[in-house]
């Protein structure tokens, strides 16, 4: 569903004139939230659905500008951006495609991430995207069905997005009647598709992208979508995106009012290093196979490599070493790092993401010590860390906990003092961003490194609530106080009571979720 339409094609009969914003539609915001969190919730489990500390920073880094530029401007009034979840969730999925959902839950494939070649593309997509959330595309899309129940056009929804992937898979999903109803309830009207170019070239811009991605961005999605099509399911092709589509960004451009107001310090359409980096990464962790991970070392060779431009060689190498650690392969690994740190030594950002993916490499090989030792030695160390940077002080924590493990509680040795630093900073975090399953993960872990099994059994539960799973939140939150009452290892009165709360609310959440089947 959305701007590559590789989950839904546009609809067969246009309509006159744009939609007005805002009309057309019965369901409420919170009803279309709780139905993206039913999606979302099998979405979690799908076995694509990866979560990159690295590489979606680097996707939070063009998305935070869009959401703030369409708040600057109107597009995102208040009782949206309150209801709604605004969450992006990266699949493995090596087609070039990206998808709105209800509630503010936007779908992007790594294949995207992957072909585009700059920051302004990919914020094309994004901003796309975010429109036919902020026009509420989708809530009027299914108020035209309204007589299908919210769970069934879940269940259509789901269904539409694993034939994209598999055609098994949607033919058992999609039987008889229910895949025109699919395809009825995911098909974004003509009109609907232009809105969405013509609101999101404006936050584009004012978010200070350049407006040319848009341009390029259709190019390579018309491309695209001729490999992508392998004649399976009529209704998920992805057709080719219009020339005049493409006509109407262009001329957007050249008027000299375009609607927009660009940033005075926006972007030009290139490709920087520290995108060619990441670009690359997107490319590795969607396609792990042997025979593609040796064909980086390939291209990584020197009299292949000085034909690229500077970008596209930060881009290789950077690809290249994480083939080589894949394949364990460290040495290799270690000597393509060292010519990748050297050729962006100059570059700050591409820099600081040569010296995290050193320190993967340092964690892949057990090196925790090494692996400090780099994130310490970062420029901006003494600064706060970013998210990546957190996580991967958390490994290398936890490296160097267990590397001499105890099943004795009482003979563990007392936890270090960067551990215990590292699990406030953890605290932290979740506090500002309770709905990261990942951070909720990793503090489970440093927890369970100190002895602290209460709270790590609590942490455990609330990475089953990120991932919007209650029932299994519940359980969990359950054994927490079976383990307070009988006094087991790490339990106090403080904790206790959080837990005690905890069970309480996410009861009521299982009870909602119960009435809504």
């Amino acid at each position: 569903m959305g701007y590559a339409q590789t989950a839904a094609v546009a609809a067969n009969t246009p309509t006159t004139g744009l939609p007005n914003l805002g009309d057309g539609t019965d369901m409420t915001p919170s009803a279309e939230r709780r139905l993206g969190d039913r999606i979302a919730r099998e979405l979690y489990r799908d076995p694509d659905y990866v979560d990159d500390a690295v590489l979606m920073e680097y996707v939070q880094g063009i998305w935070q500008p869009l959401l703030a530029a369409a708040r600057q401007r109107g597009e995102l009034p208040p009782e949206l951006d309150t209801a709604y979840a605004w969450e992006i969730l990266l699949g493995k999925d090596r087609t070039v495609n990206a998808f709105a959902l209800p509630g503010a839950y936007l779908g992007l494939h790594l294949g995207l991430v992957g072909v585009v070649t700059s920051r302004d593309e990919l914020a094309s997509v994004l901003a796309h995207e975010l429109s036919h959330v902020t026009q509420r595309h989708i809530s009027r899309m299914m108020t035209r069905q309204a007589q299908q129940a919210p769970w069934l056009l879940g269940a259509m929804i789901l269904g539409v997005l694993a034939a994209s992937k598999s055609p098994n898979a949607g033919s058992a999903v999609l039987a008889g009647g229910q895949a025109l109803g699919a395809q009825s309830q995911l098909n974004f009207s003509r009109d609907m598709e232009r809105e969405a170019d013509r609101v999101g070239f404006t936050v584009s811009t004012q978010a200070g992208f350049a407006p040319q991605g848009f341009v390029s961005m259709f190019a390579k999605l018309q491309q695209a979508s001729r490999l992508n099509d392998a004649g399976n399911f009529p209704y998920l092709r992805s057709h080719p995106l219009s020339t005049e589509r493409m006509a109407d960004m262009q001329s957007r451009i050249e008027l000299p009012d375009s609607g927009s107001t660009p940033s005075p310090d926006a972007r030009k359409n290139v490709q920087e290093a520290d995108q060619s980096m990441m670009g690359a990464r997107a490319r590795v962790l969607s396609n792990s196979t042997v025979d593609a991970l040796r064909t980086w070392s390939l291209e990584a060779a020197p009299a292949l490599l000085n034909k690229l431009p500077p970008a596209q060689q930060a881009g290789t190498l950077y690809g290249a070493t994480m083939a080589a650690m894949k394949l364990r392969d460290y040495k290799e690994a270690q000597a393509l790092w060292t010519r990748l740190t050297d050729t962006v030594q100059k570059d700050a950002p591409a820099a600081r993401l040569a010296r995290l993916l050193g320190v993967e490499l340092k964690l892949a090989q057990t090196d925790g010590a090494g692996a400090l030792r780099l994130l310490q030695g970062g420029e901006n160390a003494q600064s706060k860390a970013s998210r990546a940077e957190l996580f991967l002080a958390a490994q290398a924590q936890l490296q160097l906990s267990t590397a001499s493990p105890s099943n004795d509680a009482a003979a563990r040795p007392p936890a270090s003092s960067t551990l215990v630093t590292t699990t406030q900073a953890l605290q932290t975090w979740v506090a500002d961003h309770p709905s990261d399953a990942q951070a909720w993960q990793l503090l489970s872990s440093t927890y369970a490194a100190q002895g602290r099994t209460l709270s790590a059994i609590r942490a455990q539960a609330e990475v089953n609530v990120a991932q919007l799973d209650y029932p299994a939140a519940l359980s969990r939150f359950k054994t927490a106080q079976e383990w307070a009452r009988k006094g087991g290892a790490g339990t106090d009165h403080f904790e206790a009571s959080i837990v005690d709360t905890r069970t309480r609310q996410v009861e009521s959440l299982v009870r909602e979720q119960a009435l809504e089947r």
